[in-house]
């Protein structure tokens, strides 16, 4: 199929954006490599451990060294790996029940969290099993107009109950930048010089090994996220952890398994290779996320639409934002890039109501896993501006080759200026 000429250009623009970048990507993804085989070699990772086990997992002991793996490359104390966690939102909500108590006030400094975490805190749904019906209260400031955390505004809302500080590291379906290490550091500074009693804690997902440290690193008591998102490395067939504080993560431990039980149980079956090669190759695949994301901010940017963040601008995540201005342009372009999948390319996409979300969803992207955003895919709400969210890329070459498909699908149905 030729390729139209604005496609054509717009292509060259990213894969110039590309180029000017890649030398930095590529020392980030060297750092954090060099620290996933340290923190291997540090656990003593043998054969054995790539075993599984059944029943009640007792004595697992490739379960407890992906435990310590993962914990070195966080910088945390401790942490909780399993496949068990159904995703993000499950380990997250694992996270804040283990440490929250009724009468407990827990704060967002980065606005609303992202809608599937809505009903976990009793603000959307009938509120049955949530935070709010357990006796935990919750408020939320927005960051302020350059997208940073509002310190003032976090102090005025903080009360003497505030047990814990809530940060979403990427910034979902908001409009404002994503957290980057820089900004995780200085508002937990901050909160820990004014409120020792509250937990920081850090919605983690998209935004692992992104950069050379992670939250843990700059202080963070707490973080938590997805296994089929940054570490799983593509091949993680699911589950989430949680990571920091050992009181801290042997409380969410408690509340994921039983009281009593913890961290000791848990079957890993036949899964334990998968989470441990995934973890090892994660930050090479983070990093092809990375250079596909501004290859695609400058091929949209090129073309005439908004994105965030800008292809020059320094990144947080593994997330590109497109405003592409309209329903019938959002279709249009997630039935284009599916297009480019290599798992149902032939399956058109279609707005459809989704578990924990506000409004019908447009979902795209062809995975060998289940719904795992580190592969590459695409989704975004049907409501204006009609955004867009890619994420992921198992290789740059892949995330390219469908951001043309669906500039394609949008040239021929009219839909490009």
């Amino acid at each position: 199929m030729d390729t139209p000429p604005p496609v054509a250009k717009a292509a060259a623009r990213g894969a110039e954006a590309l180029r000017a970048q890649t030398e930095r990507i590529e020392t980030i993804a060297a750092h954090n490599h060099r620290k996933m085989l340290r923190a291997f070699q540090a656990a003593r990772v043998s054969s054995y451990h790539l075993n599984g086990s059944t029943g009640y997992g007792l004595g697992d002991a490739g379960r407890a060294a992906l435990d310590s793996v993962l914990a070195s490359v966080l910088g945390a104390e401790s942490a909780l790996v399993r496949h068990q966690f159904v995703s993000g939102t499950h380990a997250i909500a694992a996270a804040l029940f283990g440490v929250l108590r009724p009468g407990d006030h827990a704060l967002s400094v980065t606005g609303l969290p992202y809608d599937t975490l809505l009903p976990v805190l009793g603000l959307a749904g009938d509120g049955r099993g949530s935070l709010k019906e357990w006796g935990v209260s919750f408020d939320a400031v927005p960051p302020d107009g350059t997208g940073r955390v509002d310190l003032a505004a976090a102090g005025a809302a903080a009360r003497p109950e505030t047990r814990l500080f809530l940060l979403q590291r990427s910034a979902g379906y908001a409009r404002r930048p994503s957290l980057n290490m820089a900004e995780i550091a200085r508002f937990t500074a901050w909160a820990k010089e004014r409120y020792p009693q509250a937990c920081v804690f850090v919605d983690n997902c998209y935004g692992e090994l992104v950069e050379e440290t992670e939250p843990c690193d700059a202080g963070a008591d707490l973080v938590a996220g997805s296994l089929i998102k940054n570490l799983g490395g593509t091949l993680a067939p699911t589950g989430g952890y949680i990571a920091g504080r050992k009181c801290l993560v042997e409380q969410a431990a408690a509340r994921f398994a039983a009281p009593g039980i913890g961290m000791e149980v848990g079957a890993s079956l036949d899964v334990q290779r998968l989470l441990l090669q995934g973890l090892f190759f994660s930050p090479l695949t983070v990093a092809e996320a990375v250079k596909g994301m501004i290859f695609t901010a400058a091929f949209w940017t090129e073309l005439g639409f908004a994105v965030r963040p800008k292809a020059w601008e320094p990144r947080a995540d593994i997330i590109q934002a497109v405003d592409l201005g309209s329903a019938e342009r959002l279709i249009a372009f997630c039935q284009g890039l599916q297009k480019g999948s290599p798992i149902d390319a032939h399956v058109q996409p279609l707005p459809a109501p989704m578990p924990g979300y506000t409004d019908e969803v447009l979902m795209a992207g062809g995975t060998f896993i289940q719904g795992a955003t580190a592969e590459f895919s695409a989704d975004g709400p049907l409501r204006p501006p009609y955004t867009a969210y890619m994420q992921g890329g198992v290789s740059a070459f892949y995330v390219q080759e469908a951001n043309i498909l669906a500039a394609r699908h949008l040239y021929k149905r009219g839909l490009l200026d």
